[in-house]
């Protein structure tokens, strides 16, 4: 076995003697070619694992949103939901009262419509305004900006409900507070 070994080893020497290369180059030359190679294998698993984080995020963010609603849901109630049944946070639809909305399911009583956005990172004094709140009540479509529906968002829309002093885009997400009759 060690003789054949050797025999493809000054085989591979010779070879690269006649084409003008010494082993040295060869090794040069293959070790570049897996540098590169490892590189742009590296930079792939780079690309991954943005793309995961970024997903990751927006997962985050939407949850986030979705447990503030079901608390203004709960605050925005006179008995902050009662009966021997779970409530429900529904996406607002923008064209549709929540009255209708809830009416639809069978958690069919509305209590509210809120509208909520808060704003990202940790806050730094206690008079900053890290969210604003409107309750439009059940009864009517209230605001019908398709900008305010979570449903037709894009993905990222989540990352559009920043609070900042003059931010102008910040926008509510609107959900409708129903419970089980």
């Amino acid at each position: 076995m060690y003789k054949m070994l050797a025999l493809v080893m000054t085989l591979v020497i010779l070879g690269n003697q006649v084409a003008g290369c010494s082993i040295e180059e060869e090794i040069t030359r293959i070790s570049v070619r897996e540098a590169v190679k490892s590189e742009l294998e590296m930079k792939k698993e780079v690309e991954t694992l943005r793309s995961e984080m970024l997903e990751m995020k927006r997962d985050v963010a939407w949850y986030s949103l979705h447990v503030a609603a079901t608390a203004a849901c709960r605050g925005s109630t006179e008995t902050g939901g009662h009966g021997p049944h779970g409530n429900a946070v529904l996406p607002k639809q923008n064209t549709k009262s929540c009255a209708d909305q809830c009416g639809e399911t069978e958690y069919s009583v509305c209590d509210a419509d809120v509208a909520i956005h808060g704003s990202f990172g940790k806050a730094t004094s206690y008079t900053e305004n890290v969210g604003q709140f409107y309750n439009y009540g059940c009864a009517t479509p209230g605001n019908t900006n398709a900008l305010f529906d979570e449903v037709k968002a894009d993905e990222d829309g989540v990352f559009d409900l920043d609070v900042e002093p003059g931010h102008t885009t910040s926008r509510y997400y609107r959900f409708c507070c129903c419970r089980f009759p």
